[in-house]
């Protein structure tokens, strides 16, 4: 019986349309290292270039394949590989969120990589297999899709953190991310399967009773929390889940890898992973969370599901105050940009477990999909401010992030005046000043949680307390740039042609968010996804 079930529960509806992206970049990754491994020495300067070109197309093609989904699509949520794999508007919205943070990485190190004399082709396949699992944690419609796609970009990252082989300060980094990460991932991993054991079943056939077992499946998890036969397992997987992202996004108290990792590890391997490994956990928590534990009026709290979410939102609340207030905290006494900016991200992940909180605190789904989006919104303000502010600390660091303290910036405002005014623009948006996509982003998560019950007008009150505190480390390193005179030599570094790029793109999403947020916003809050029948013509 046993099996008879677990053969009509996972009998596939396979539809390779559906994972296109993925498969695209995988191809992708796979050429470039091929191209890599039959680039002589003579022509490594070249083939870095090549890699980098490639690489540049494979996304573009991932996002053609992405448009491709989201204009063949139509109102219903669905999914193949037997729900292992879902397409709909919350993972197209941050698949196109991870594409642009790879992109704009790529610009930002072609340049890097020949500077440092490292092997372009590598760097760039590891680049893109990370999006690769970035975009399955988007996409994963069960926990296990969920941890594989974690671990593909875990161990990515671990590598690329330490990429830099012959400095002591690259190889700590990666060390300490590796031990950290492997904690939280065995966390997680053992959230799963205490979920898996919780929700097993008990059915009476013919006079006795038989048992079907647990599932990973996300759905069938919220389906399955009121007739679970082992509650406490299933709040100490979900409480285990729950910390285990928590370490992914750098949410306080589990942040304290954080720092460390990210002022030891190159600098355009901090930009993509303070942006990108952050919105995929903030993807993947938010699938299992919302979808997994969800809102669920009723009358008696007694029920396993209400019990779930009280205590999940309720745990929410209380991180999201401790991330904003130590994350800007810890960030006034930084002397080093790599670590304010490392600070800063704590705080920025904390603003978005606002938007977060208000999308599990409401069981309207247009409320929802507001806060959903407003998420999503939020953290492409992020990547694309904080990748722009990290391409000028990468060219003001140079060859083996010399120069990565405040001090080093000391009246550079008018010897650098495109790197400096740009800078203070990505400054300024990172404060959420008016007319920037940071401004535009805080007004989102804010005003979503604004719409809900009273209790959590205070979480908006001490999300704005923080930006006001924020302004302090932000202005501080723009009036060090502008108002204070340098006494050592300093020559301003020439800006190639791809970190250009990047800062072009980067300033214009910077206004272009901030001004005209309308269409962005609109087209994450449509419902877009996903028949699956329709994109495969079928």
């Amino acid at each position: 019986m046993n099996s008879l079930l677990a053969l009509q529960a996972f009998s596939p509806d396979i539809n390779f349309a559906i994972i296109l992206p993925e498969l695209i970049l995988s191809v992708v990754g796979a050429l470039v290292m091929l191209i890599d491994a039959f680039t002589t020495r003579a022509d490594t300067g070249r083939g870095r270039w090549i890699t980098g070109s490639v690489s540049l197309l494979g996304l573009g093609a991932a996002a053609a394949a992405c448009v491709w989904l989201w204009v063949g699509s139509t109102n219903e949520t669905q999914g193949t590989f037997g729900g292992m794999i879902v397409l709909d508007r919350m993972r197209l919205s941050f698949t196109f969120v991870f594409l642009i943070v790879s992109a704009l990485t790529i610009l930002i190190s072609m340049v890097w990589v020949e500077w440092e004399n490292l092997p372009g082709g590598e760097f760039h396949a590891l680049l893109l297999f990370a999006t690769v699992g970035m975009m399955l944690m988007a996409s994963g419609g069960d926990l296990v899709i969920i941890f594989l796609g974690l671990e593909l970009l875990s161990i990515a990252t671990y590598v690329l953190a330490g990429f830099r082989r012959t400095d002591l300060r690259s190889n700590e980094s990666s060390l300490k991310y590796f031990i950290l990460g492997s904690f939280s991932s065995a966390f997680l991993l053992y959230g799963i399967a205490l979920v898996y054991g919780a929700t097993t079943q008990a059915v009476n056939v013919a006079g006795r009773t038989d048992f079907i077992a647990g599932t990973t499946n996300i759905r069938e998890i919220a389906a399955r929390l009121d007739t679970a036969l082992y509650p406490p397992l299933l709040f100490a997987g979900a409480a285990m889940m729950l910390v285990g992202f928590g370490f992914k996004i750098a949410t306080a108290p589990f942040h304290v890898w954080t720092p460390d990792v990210y002022e030891g590890a190159p600098t355009p391997v901090t930009a993509f992973m303070a942006a990108g490994p952050k919105a995929a956990g903030f993807a993947a928590f938010m699938r299992v969370f919302l979808i997994g534990f969800p809102f669920v009026t009723a009358t008696s709290l007694t029920l396993t599901s209400s019990q779930a979410h009280a205590a999940w939102l309720n745990t929410l609340y209380i991180l999201a105050i401790l991330t904003m207030t130590i994350g800007n905290v810890a960030a006034l006494v930084q002397s080093n940009v790599k670590r304010m900016l490392a600070y800063s991200s704590i705080a920025h992940a904390g603003y978005a477990l606002v938007g977060f909180i208000a999308a599990g605190a409401t069981d309207d789904a247009a409320q929802r999909n507001d806060a959903v989006a407003a998420v999503v919104f939020y953290l492409l303000a992020y990547s694309v401010m904080n990748l722009g502010a990290f391409a000028i600390v990468t060219l003001v660091a140079r060859s083996g992030d010399r120069r990565t303290e405040i001090e080093d910036y000391t009246g550079i405002g008018f010897r650098a005046p495109a790197l400096s005014f740009a800078l203070s623009i990505f400054l300024l948006s990172l404060i959420g000043v008016p007319l920037t996509a940071g401004f535009m982003g805080k007004i989102m998560v804010f005003r979503s949680a604004l719409n809900l019950r009273e209790p959590y007008y205070g979480l908006v009150v001490i999300g704005v307390l923080n930006s006001a505190v924020s302004v302090y480390y932000y202005l501080r390193l723009i009036v060090v740039m502008f108002f204070r005179e340098r006494t050592t030599e300093w020559n301003a570094p020439r800006v190639p042609a791809s970190i250009a790029v990047a800062l072009l793109l980067t300033i214009i999403g910077v206004f272009y968010l901030g001004v005209f947020p309308g269409q962005v916003l609109d087209a994450f809050q449509s419902e877009q996804p996903a028949a699956v029948n329709s994109v495969a013509g079928r």
